[in-house]
């Protein structure tokens, strides 16, 4: 058996993945968990008086080899997933939330930390050890370490179920995703699409030994069909096979899961005296209540919605004149817009698209990133990868110093859930005197490459690189002692700050002329597609706005109340979209039944933070823009008071340290086009 560990005898100590077998994960999770026990029980142990040194340090450092066995683990169970893998998950989840809430309810462990903690005022801390002082004791009260015996009981099978119903609802979609399939073999069908999106589809069909144009409800399929087929009855069809996920009262339906996880949430909340599971959330937020989130978003959606009625009445006019449709769908929406975009800016993806051929993206955003913050990436092939697909690249700083090892996998296979993310193999620490140095992934999925074409980007897709890559850099920057406070380990509503500000540079002529070449001819994106591109960045901003707010105020609608009444999760979601619907309702889709973000991955009661961050990242990018967006002394105090501290003080004690004030949105506002 590979044995599985912290630190293996390979490159730079990266993940040996060729040589795990799925048969290895189970026997390495026990050992890992028994040798973090081990080191939990070493803290207790001690006959020496609770210090920072010997109870808090020790605590953030123990259980490594078990952090990086899960890491391995879980991003490939996103990425590369199998059947064997799933069922491993599930095995294993319970497991690591019975451990977890073994440290959060270990009686003589929490003592020690308290004592540490009362003690504070005594203790000469940097403000990195204040807050991660903070952070653990709160980790115990938070989770249950002043609860009496039976609680703690009834809150360990909370979260052991909880574990088991989040992989649950993510195999579910996963494997919605992959059951779909719409063979096309009337050429007509097919009006409208690009001839890349054609190719991709006849390739598709051919790799399954089918005859005709497949497509799925992977992005890179459906999006283009849904954009560009002239075929309504069919663009009917996909959008209503995408929003059905998990909503067809089949063995793969969500519905009673997402009940189950809304009220086992609000369950543990109130165990530990919240009001809700917002509440609880939110205390660890920059926003800190459900009502600071809901009046934001309502303040926003108070400045958004004159602005998306306009455009919508727009559409509905245009739709009409030019097919004479009287009632404008959902799977109208991406077909009208796009064909509105191009007669009011004479411009459209396929105009773009030559232009942004992925590796050349991929350069642009390494070229962006050495300019701003002396960072080189150099791709190497001694490391090991999960999937062929893989690039790995080593970075190095000015000094050639290793900064972090990057991985990134772009293209959409069966064994990978839709969307895009950044995730971690290895975090970074200083730990005895040394900076071990974190390894770095983004995973997305893009138009694949075709027999006649290279893989050509969307502009949205550009955009998404950029934003990944942003959540990278401040992964690979970090510079902090402690692993629980590096990185991306910072509150959540802060966390899209770097992605976000990121996406800015795809809009300036400056740094798209450092990328955006035609991959056939070389010649540089022309200033007048530049000009387009930034013209119509506002297009639909208001419709947009008001989109991301239906989304928060679901979230919010299922984790800031007592869920107990809803008995209907779709009649429950038409209400909580009521001030923010444009378009009727389809009444064979519900989101919530496929929506991960909230259900599966860690934005329940956070996804508001993604229109949070964008006051921030707007007012961000104008202090760079009022310098020059590639500024040296701006990029420098953005890396040092915001990429390389993680978590390590008060987000918005950051902010301010880098811009000198707190954030505006009125920034936000203009950059959108919603206030002159």
């Amino acid at each position: 058996m590979t044995v599985l560990n912290k630190s293996f005898n390979t490159p730079y100590h990266t993940a040996p993945f060729s040589k795990i077998k799925s048969a290895d994960y189970l026997p390495a999770f026990k050992k890992g968990i028994e040798n973090a026990k081990a080191e939990i029980d070493a803290i207790t142990a001690n006959l020496e008086d609770p210090t920072f040194e010997n109870t808090i340090e020790a605590l953030d450092f123990s259980g490594e080899e078990l952090d990086r066995i899960s890491s391995i683990f879980f991003n490939l169970n996103s990425a590369e997933t199998n059947d064997e893998i799933q069922k491993i998950a599930q095995e294993v989840s319970p497991l690591l939330s019975e451990f977890s809430n073994d440290i959060t309810l270990n009686e003589e462990l929490f003592k020690r930390v308290k004592a540490v903690y009362d003690s504070k005022s005594t203790l000469d801390l940097t403000t990195e050890q204040e807050t991660l002082l903070d952070k653990k004791y709160k980790g115990f009260s938070r989770n249950g370490a002043n609860l009496p015996e039976d609680k703690k009981e009834k809150l360990r099978a909370i979260d052991k179920e909880l574990s088991q119903l989040k992989l649950k609802f993510g195999e579910h979609i996963l494997a919605e995703t992959n059951k779909f399939e719409m063979l096309l073999t009337n050429e007509d069908d097919i009006s409208g699409l690009p001839d890349g999106a054609k190719e991709a589809a006849k390739q598709l069909a051919e790799s399954k030994n089918k005859d005709g144009w497949l497509i799925t409800l992977d992005y890179p399929s459906y999006i283009p069909f849904m954009t560009y087929a002239d075929n309504r009855e069919l663009r009917k069809q996909l959008s209503i096979a995408f929003g059905r996920k998990g909503f067809q009262n089949d063995e793969l339906d969500n519905q009673d899961i997402v009940l189950k996880i809304a009220k086992l949430r609000f369950d543990r909340a109130q165990l530990l005296g919240y009001k809700s599971h917002a509440h609880f959330v939110l205390e660890e937020r920059m926003a800190q209540t459900p009502e600071k989130v809901t009046s934001f978003l309502n303040e926003l959606l108070d400045k958004a919605k004159p602005a998306a009625k306009t455009e919508f009445k727009k559409l509905e006019d245009f739709a009409k004149d030019l097919d004479n449709i009287d009632q404008l769908q959902k799977w109208d929406s991406g077909y009208y817009s796009e064909k509105l975009k191009q007669k009011l800016f004479d411009l459209d993806d396929e105009q773009l698209k030559p232009y942004f051929k992925l590796e050349n993206v991929i350069d642009g955003a390494f070229m962006v990133a050495n300019k701003l913050f002396g960072l080189q990436f150099e791709e190497i092939n001694t490391i090991d990868k999960y999937h062929e697909d893989v690039l790995t690249y080593k970075v190095t700083d000015s000094e050639g110093e290793l900064v972090s090892i990057f991985y990134a996998d772009f293209f959409p296979r069966a064994g990978k859930r839709n969307g895009a993310w950044m995730t971690s193999y290895k975090p970074q620490m200083i730990k005895e005197g040394v900076n071990e140095r974190p390894h770095v992934s983004i995973v997305c999925n893009f138009t694949k490459p075709t027999k006649s074409k290279p893989s050509l980007l969307t502009f949205n897709e550009v955009t998404t690189l950029f934003h990944e890559f942003g959540h990278a850099l401040h992964g690979m920057l970090a510079n902090t002692t402690y692993p629980s406070l590096s990185g991306t380990s910072v509150y959540w509503d802060f966390v899209e700050l770097p992605s976000q500000v990121l996406e800015n540079w795809c809009y300036e002529k400056e740094a798209l002329e450092l990328f955006a070449t035609h991959y056939e001819t070389g010649e540089v994106i022309p200033m007048e597609l530049i000009d387009k591109i930034k013209a119509s960045s506002t297009f639909h901003e208001g419709m947009q706005t008001l989109r991301q707010i239906s989304f928060g105020l679901l979230d919010m609608s299922w984790h800031g109340i007592d869920p107990s009444e809803i008995k209907d999760v779709k009649t429950h979601e038409v209400e909580a979209f009521g001030d923010t619907s444009l378009y009727p309702d389809v009444a064979e889709n519900c989101m919530s039944t496929s929506f991960s973000h909230i259900f599966q991955g860690g934005y329940s009661s956070g996804y508001y933070s993604y229109k949070w961050a964008e006051v921030l990242d707007a007012d961000a990018f104008e202090y760079f823009k009022e310098e020059g967006i590639f500024n040296k002394e701006i990029a420098h105090k953005f890396k040092t008071f915001v990429l390389s501290q993680g978590g390590t003080e008060d987000p918005m004690t950051l902010y301010k340290k880098f811009r000198g004030q707190e954030p505006k949105p009125e920034a936000l506002l203009r950059r959108a086009g919603l206030v002159k």
